[in-house]
């Protein structure tokens, strides 16, 4: 049994891990050997850093197209050509590994041309639809 002292917020706890089992090989030890030292010697963990949520990149600078952030399916279409578009508004919904994710409009304009089709696959980069 090997003892540890962790502190966790501010708040410090004596921990006793039990080995159980085979030693992994000396290589695995050192990748898990995260912040805490034995002994009694304190050690810290930081919580991991919240990584921030993807933005989908949805029109390409000094172009009207919209291209898709991800490869997947259009599952949904929500505008149609000639339909005037406010920024933000929800413009295609695509799912891709069970996700759903809605691709909106980067500026006000009028729909000039809609090239996403329900069920067709789409690639990353793919033009989706032409703003005016």
């Amino acid at each position: 049994m090997r003892r540890f002292k962790v502190t966790v917020d501010d708040k410090t706890y004596d921990v006793a891990v039990e080995e159980v089992g085979e030693a992994p090989p000396a290589a695995s030890r050192a990748a898990l050997a995260l912040s805490a030292s034995s002994a009694g010697a304190s050690g810290r963990i930081a919580p991991p850093a919240a990584s921030p949520s993807p933005v989908a990149p949805t029109s390409s600078a000094g172009t009207n197209d919209v291209a898709s952030p991800l490869s997947g399916t259009v599952v949904e279409v929500h505008v149609a050509e000639r339909q005037e578009v406010q920024q933000g508004e929800k413009l295609v919904t695509l799912e891709a590994m069970k996700m759903n994710t809605a691709v909106s409009a980067p500026r006000n304009g009028k729909v000039e041309s809609v090239k996403a089709k329900v069920g067709a696959s789409v690639q990353e980069g793919q033009v989706l639809l032409t703003l005016s």
